[in-house]
């Protein structure tokens, strides 16, 4: 089993987005039992009381404008956010990131990483870069589309052949 973490800074729009992105793309091609996904946050700004805040709601929106969140296996709402830990490290085969500051933040919470897990999800792609975040863009469909790219070139280089997520 691959067990991939997707971090952003909050756990609220990106790295969820990736998570149940990916979901959906592995369900539909059949191999989603060859996985464990997940996602979290560096910061604790999303979390209060011990409880984090649910997905944002523009970006539940965009996710529910492709057809994700209508199969148990994508169905966010009961998805919260959570900060990236320590152990994390370990439990996770690869850890991506939506930006490059992710990931330094990422290294800090765990130590560093002697294994190189840790990577922007872009840097698959043939146009390595940041997810821009769209908390502050306002951009919803530009970063989905961002993810998409960032997953099926992830996912192509595990040497799975990509089936449309349409």
């Amino acid at each position: 089993m691959i067990k991939v973490l997707f971090v952003c800074h909050g756990n609220i729009c990106r790295s969820p987005m990736a998570e149940f992105i990916m979901k959906d793309m592995v369900e539909k091609m059949g191999v989603k039992d060859d996985f464990y996904i997940a996602s979290a946050a560096t910061s604790t700004e999303e979390i209060w009381g011990g409880q984090g805040n649910p997905v944002y709601p523009p970006a539940k929106n965009e996710l529910l404008m492709h057809g994700i969140g209508r199969t148990p296996y994508t169905d966010f709402s009961k998805k919260r956010a959570v900060q990236v830990s320590k152990a994390d490290y370990g439990k996770y085969d690869y850890i991506l990131c939506a930006e490059e500051r992710n990931i330094r933040n990422t290294m800090r919470i765990t130590g560093g990483d002697p294994d190189n897990k840790i990577m922007r999800l872009l840097d698959f792609s043939d146009n390595p870069r940041n997810i821009a975040d769209p908390w502050y863009t306002g951009v919803f469909d530009i970063t989905y589309s961002d993810i998409e790219e960032g997953l099926k070139a992830f996912l192509k280089h595990l040497g799975y052949e990509v089936v449309s997520v349409k």
